[in-house]
Parts: C-alpha cells; sequence; structure tokens
C-alpha cells in the first residue's frame, strides 16, 4: 500500500493535456470564430455593393427599396405609397436583391 502513495506520476501525463487543450482551443476557432468573420465580410460586401433601387430587406422584416445613399444611411421607401420613406442605418439591412436580377 505504501508504494502505491510514494509512486510519481507519468511524466507524459502533462502533454497529452497540453495537447487536449491545444486540440480544444483550435475546435473552438473552427466551430465559432471562422464562421462569425466569413458572416462579417459577407455582410460587409454586401453593404458595400448596396445601390440606389435594390430592393432590401430589413433587420425588422421590412421589404423596400432603396432611395439614397450616404456614409452610414441609407433611405428606404416603404409600400406602393410613394411618401413613406424613411432614412436608416446600412447595418439594419440584413438581405440585399439587384434590381437587375428582375
Amino acid at each position: 500500500m505504501g508504494m502505491l502513495l510514494t509512486q510519481e506520476p507519468a511524466a507524459g501525463g502533462g502533454f497529452f493535456m497540453i495537447g487536449y487543450i491545444v486540440i480544444l482551443v483550435v475546435a473552438m476557432y473552427f466551430i465559432m470564430i471562422r464562421p462569425q468573420k466569413k458572416e462579417q465580410k459577407r455582410m460587409a460586401a454586401m453593404l458595400s455593393e448596396l445601390s440606389v433601387g435594390d430592393s432590401v430587406l430589413t433587420s425588422s422584416g421590412f421589404y423596400g427599396i432603396v432611395i439614397d445613399i450616404t456614409d452610414d444611411t441609407v433611405i428606404v421607401e416603404f409600400g406602393n405609397n410613394k411618401n413613406c420613406r424613411i432614412p436608416m442605418q446600412k447595418s439594419s439591412i440584413s438581405q440585399v436583391e439587384k434590381a437587375d436580377a428582375e
């Protein structure tokens, strides 16, 4: 019994622990961080290609047509009523359908 208490732990155990931690960090990168970065790049590209006349879907669920674009904001016309023009931030646009696609 005394011999079991006096034995030292295996020397390779620390390397396995470090290996598991590295594998977990790499897995977290590919599962969580990388897809989020790709989505951010896709959204930035979509908003940079935004032009007047494009049909957009806002994050609140409204469909409209872009009337004017400035640096951070767009003016969107909603519905058949041509007087319903609302300025909003570009970041609130979730989808864009190009006018040429029709």
